[in-house]
């Protein structure tokens, strides 16, 4: 998929909606964005990646605020495309992982200060997670921070694959996306060693069966 930089607010009307949204926004309480936008608020002309489907909104939001946005679409390009090239000797199945990065994440060299990730690793196939997850390590600032959210069981309402947009108070606004399977519930544990070698990382309490975390660079 096209990446594009955005520096200042798109125009309202038809060419500013995306491509596969669909149903309301349902608005969820989120403590790890509260905390993240304090510091969007605070430090203006910040790198921000945002992942998922074009979102007017957080276009919006973030460039009034003086960051510039730059935008990957990491689940849907992970199932747009045949990324499985065959199996090995066991069976296993054999990714194109560094064609996969090389389209989804090529940053031309821009490193981040925040990345909004979302739910994105409960949805992408496994063997890209890891990858993922230390292409983002290598692309980001020293303090960048990652916020990210974790689904705890695999079935309900709750892990349906949505959009996330951001709003000026402490709520996200959900919105359900072109459907992708779910693979995986994180725990604690889990969450811990698939960003082992970052500084540290916040956790915070929510009612549903969503975690969420800020991981610092």
């Amino acid at each position: 998929m096209l990446h594009r930089w955005f520096d200042k607010k798109p125009e309202a009307g038809p060419t500013a909606s995306a491509s596969g949204l669909a149903g309301p926004r349902v608005p969820r309480h989120s403590g790890a964005w509260a905390m993240l936008r304090k510091r969007l608020q605070s430090e203006p002309g910040l790198r921000i990646l945002d992942t998922g489907y074009t979102s007017p909104a957080n276009i919006n939001y973030l460039t009034t605020l003086g960051h510039s946005v730059f935008l990957a679409d990491l689940v849907h390009d992970a199932y747009a495309e045949n990324w499985q090239t065959g199996a090995d000797e066991d069976g296993n199945p054999v990714w194109n992982v560094e064609g996969y990065l090389n389209q989804t994440l090529n940053f031309s060299g821009r490193t981040f200060d925040v990345v909004l990730l979302w739910t994105a690793l409960d949805y992408l196939p496994e063997r890209l997670v890891a990858p993922v997850v230390a292409h983002l390590f290598a692309a980001m600032n020293p303090g960048g921070q990652v916020l990210a959210f974790f689904h705890t069981r695999l079935q309900g309402e709750e892990a349906a694959y949505c959009r996330f947009h951001v709003t000026p108070g402490d709520d996200v606004e959900m919105q359900i996306t072109q459907q992708f399977p779910i693979q995986r519930a994180f725990t604690n544990r889990s969450i811990e060693r698939l960003f082992a070698g970052w500084s540290g990382h916040r956790q915070f309490l929510a009612k549903d069966s969503v975690s969420e975390v800020i991981v610092t660079r």
